[in-house]
């Protein structure tokens, strides 16, 4: 088994489930376990200063083998936890090796089954070896499969001296999932002129464009009343908060929207005649959208209110963070040599948006640039994830490639 695949293997059987609205940081204590395995196998490397931090951060430093001034340091990072939206507890990975392009069945006793006709990007890997969920928990390549390509990279750095590279920052951070990862994460401390994260995305892809993003809290305060004398008294708050969403765009929701199209996500909605909750998260690129997005939302809740009563709709709505186009940009050095190199591998560079956001967004705000790699990985977040192994290796080339590439600017 190729190095990097056994490392994946290895790391998506633990359970590094993050946590929404948790007090504590990292949001669960069960993320510290890989952690703690991550800085033993980075010393075991020979990466001696591997250390985990007191808020889970993952550290280490690989020194440059090339006595050449004004060589900057590169960082790679990648983050430890999986989403919360789906079960990354007992993950039993499958493989499929030479793929044939047909319907994969993921597990027979439920009837669970992948179709290319739903997931038409099987068919980019007819002929590959892909890994696949067993259909009851997602896979993790969001964001293990980072994990274990930058630490086979650094593992491969290691064993052929020969290639030129200078000093690299290694780092492993929590919660990237519920958007509080770097939120302790010391910048001037990492060390790294600029980073790349290592965080999902198709074969190929080079992304340094993410969403801007905000989270909405709906409250939605009723009145239970017996339904037998609720005329004129009810006021069912479950059916209020199913008219607000109403008067969002309906084609402005994930569903239906691609590339750098926008949207809201209504993701929880809960509660009873008396009271309900709704948690939505805002994402649009262009920044004159996000603030238009985030006015229309507000101005749904002003109407309920006008019509229902000033107390019926509590909303509160947060920045969480930004498209960090505007800070890479500056530095178009980064972007050239994550290009060149995906060219050095025999791969076709894309050129796409994050539908989504990452570690280095927020990062490049801190003063660190840090634009996005491929992982390899397909529908991160629930049950139809999968991984081709080609993509891994390739990811594990392109890293080692930049690395040399940095030490020759």
């Amino acid at each position: 088994m190729n190095p990097v695949v056994e490392r994946f293997i290895r790391y998506i059987k633990v359970d590094t489930e993050s946590a929404r609205k948790s007090e504590s940081f990292p949001s669960t204590k069960k993320q510290l376990n890989l952690a703690r395995m991550l800085a033993v196998e980075l010393k075991e490397l020979g990466l001696l200063d591997a250390a985990v931090d007191q808020y889970g951060y993952v550290t280490a430093s690989m020194p440059a083998n090339i006595d050449r001034k004004a060589v900057p340091v590169v960082g790679f990072l990648a983050h430890m936890d999986t989403s919360p939206d789906f079960s990354g507890k007992d993950v039993n990975p499958q493989f499929m090796e030479d793929y044939d392009g047909d319907p994969i069945t993921l597990n027979p006793a439920r009837g669970i089954i992948m179709s290319p006709d739903e997931f038409p990007d099987l068919k980019k890997y007819i002929g590959k070896t892909l890994i696949t969920t067993d259909g009851t928990t997602l896979l993790g390549a969001d964001d293990k499969a980072g994990i274990a390509e930058i630490l086979t990279a650094v593992e491969y750095l290691l064993d052929h001296p020969e290639i030129p590279h200078g000093k690299i920052k290694i780092g492993f951070t929590p919660d990237e999932e519920v958007g509080t990862g770097v939120d302790h994460f010391d910048v001037e401390k990492f060390g790294a002129d600029f980073a790349y994260t290592v965080d999902g995305g198709e074969v190929g892809e080079v992304q340094y464009e993410n969403f801007n993003a905000a989270g909405a809290e709906v409250t939605v305060h009723g009145r239970n009343v017996h339904p037998g004398k609720a005329k004129q008294k009810m006021r069912n708050a479950l059916l209020i908060g199913m008219e607000l969403n109403d008067l969002l765009p309906v084609f402005e929701r994930p569903e239906f929207t691609e590339k750098y199209e926008g949207f809201y996500h209504l993701f929880q909605f809960g509660g009873t005649v008396e009271e309900a909750s709704m948690t939505y998260i805002i994402r649009d690129h262009d920044q004159e959208k996000f603030e238009v997005k985030k006015r229309l939302i507000q101005s749904a809740a002003d109407f309920i209110n006008q019509k229902y009563g000033d107390e019926v709709v509590e909303i509160k709505i947060e920045d969480q963070y930004y498209n960090m186009r505007s800070q890479v940009e500056q530095h178009p050095k980064i972007m050239e040599i994550a290009i060149r190199a995906v060219e050095a591998v025999d791969l076709t560079p894309k050129i796409d948006p994050v539908r989504g956001g990452t570690d280095g967004s927020r990062l490049s705000y801190m003063g660190l640039p840090t634009p996005n790699l491929f992982t390899g990985g397909h529908y991160g977040h629930g049950k139809y994830e999968f991984i081709p192994t080609f993509a891994m290796e390739k990811a594990v080339e392109v890293l080692v490639k930049i690395a040399e590439l940095a030490a020759s600017t």
